[in-house]
């Protein structure tokens, strides 16, 4: 059978897994679904929700990423660049094209070398599907428009730069990858805490417990991954004893989405006076997503919120280039998220490596090794799949020593679940659903078709009228939807499908989150319980609307 095809595979009869995965997030889930795809059994425990933390706390890109290459980044910008189109055309339902519009100031970095670095990046890594970087002019030397990619732009600011990168719906990102794990055999645990690990008799014998009922058990595994993001060194060094000299150095990322800027489906790039650059892009039809900021986190790894001072920096960073000034009074949403880089001793936070390092520890152990632990030090959600192939040859030789073989690399080519549309093509695709389900309406069918692809016809099964979907419970989120992602998808929480599953708590009315807190609740034979209140239990990320936001549901 070919790799990436195989039969669900099940811990032998002994009860041992090949693999135990530590961590929920998008690296953890990448290689679940990988391992599992090369006939390896495997089971990830995450102690919140899937893409609760880091992994759903990004700037939404699968890009090349254009600024590390002035720290000589090249190996991760080519792999970067590599898998954009890769992944393309493996998920073209939450991965879609993204054209960036680069104003320039020649008191940042003078335009040889800008036009350098999209050179260098137009051809580092293969290039079919995304055109090439190309100069703009905003306006002529008389101040008359001559590109509406400048309309939106201070009349000061005449020429620029546009060069193409992906959008990427990352948490969704993460779910996608735990279903198509699941479907090849993993298993999938959310709320479950690892708590500690040992080496014993050739097998690691982990402790976790489920935080819903307390209860705890034991897991024995041949190799440990320690993919637990943030919590990386808490895994080591408190989870089984590890004494590494590697470590994480951890950045807080902060955003804020405010009412639309700008027309068009062009996104921005803003370089800052302190080399920095901000992301301005659409967002959710009404919004614009601008970000990220990178401040050094102290202490222990957990819940982080904005500060003042960042939503001032960014609103200042958008005030340079846009006509429409914004004050923090604009911010309807915002979400912070921790990232863990590699600690490469550099001075500044945005300097820091962005790429990844593995650690793999297989001690001896009597006439053979002992299991093998491989943990996970940086990343980026770009390049998650070629982590997990890495993490998996790291791993290989280590598993056959225990007699168990690892099959051949496959997930360049392996859909996602939804992706299997003919010719990647989205919106051919759409156009299908839309003829197959006229009484969705265009909006409706455009965003269930961009969040689960075809399995959208899976949610949809039998639905000959919206009524056929149930209760609305605002946004146009049924019980079908709710049902569904509570079967397939392991939302669990009001805020798990408001804030991960989707972004509809930008959208949805007032009341919505209570009425689908108390339904879930209802399901689960549990008291009610709001994201907001899951949210100050667990110690989820706040992820709740701002007073604006509330005020702007009307």
């Amino acid at each position: 059978m070919a790799a990436g095809t195989t039969s669900p595979v099940s811990p032998g009869g002994d009860g041992v897994l090949d693999l135990l995965v530590v961590g929920g997030g998008v690296n953890g889930v990448g290689i679940a679904r990988d391992a599992s795809g090369r006939g390896l059994s495997v089971t990830v425990v995450e102690a919140e929700d899937l893409a609760q933390f880091t992994s759903s706390s990004s700037s939404k890109l699968i890009h090349g990423g254009l600024r590390y290459l002035e720290y000589y980044e090249f190996r991760l910008v080519r792999e970067a660049l590599q898998e954009r189109e890769r992944l393309l055309r493996v998920a073209p339902h939450i991965i879609w094209p993204l054209r960036f519009v680069l104003p320039h100031e020649n008191a940042v970095r003078p335009r040889w070398m800008v036009r350098l670095g999209l050179f260098l990046y137009d051809h580092l890594g293969k290039r079919e599907m995304l055109p090439g970087s190309e100069n703009v002019r905003f306006r002529n030397s008389d101040g008359t428009p001559d590109s509406p990619l400048g309309s939106a732009l201070k009349p000061g600011i005449r020429r620029g730069f546009a060069y193409s990168d992906c959008w990427v719906e990352d948490s969704r990102l993460v779910v996608l990858n735990a279903m198509d794990a699941r479907e090849r055999g993993a298993t999938i645990r959310t709320r479950t805490r690892f708590l500690d690990a040992r080496r014993e008799g050739g097998l690691w014998h982990a402790t976790v417990e489920d935080r819903r009922s307390g209860a705890r058990e034991v897991i024995r595994a041949r190799a440990l991954v320690n993919a637990a993001g943030p919590w990386v060194e808490r895994v080591l060094k408190e989870g089984v004893g590890s004494a590494t000299a590697k470590s994480v150095r951890l950045v807080k990322g902060s955003h804020i989405v405010v009412p639309r800027l700008y027309e068009g489906a062009q996104a921005y790039i803003l370089q800052n006076d302190d080399r920095r650059i901000i992301f301005a892009i659409p967002y959710e039809r009404d919004f614009t997503l601008i970000g990220t900021t990178d401040v050094p986190l102290e202490g222990a790894p957990g819940p982080v919120v904005i500060s003042p001072e960042e939503t001032e920096y960014l609103c200042r960073s958008v005030n340079r280039y846009f006509a429409r000034q914004i004050t923090a009074a604009d911010v309807v949403w915002s979400y912070s998220g921790v990232r863990p880089l590699y600690d490469d001793a550099a001075a500044n936070a945005s300097a820091v490596t962005r790429d990844y390092v593995l650690d793999v520890e297989a001690p001896p152990e009597g006439d053979g090794f002992g299991p093998a632990l491989l943990s996970i030090f940086g990343g980026k959600i770009t390049t998650f799949r070629r982590l997990a192939e890495h993490a998996l040859e790291k791993l290989a030789p280590h598993l056959r020593r225990v007699g168990r073989e690892v099959g051949p690399a496959w997930t360049g080519t392996g859909v996602l679940p939804g992706g299997d549309m003919p010719g990647a093509d989205f919106d051919r695709y759409l156009t299908g659903l839309r003829a197959r389900f006229p009484f969705l309406g265009e909006a409706l069918s455009r965003r269930l078709a961009r969040a689960y692809g075809t399995r959208a016809e899976r949610l949809l099964e039998g639905a000959t009228t919206m009524a056929d979907l149930g209760e609305d419970f605002g946004g146009g989120l049924t019980r079908a939807e709710v049902d569904y992602l509570r079967r397939e998808e392991w939302a669990v929480s009001a805020q798990d499908i408001l804030w991960r599953r989707s972004k509809l708590g930008l959208h949805v009315p007032e009341g919505t989150e209570a009425r689908l807190a108390a339904y879930l609740a209802a399901q689960a034979g549990e008291p009610g319980r709001t994201g907001r209140e899951e949210a100050a239990g667990t110690g989820a990320p706040g992820a709740a609307a701002t007073p604006a936001i509330l005020a702007a549901r009307g």
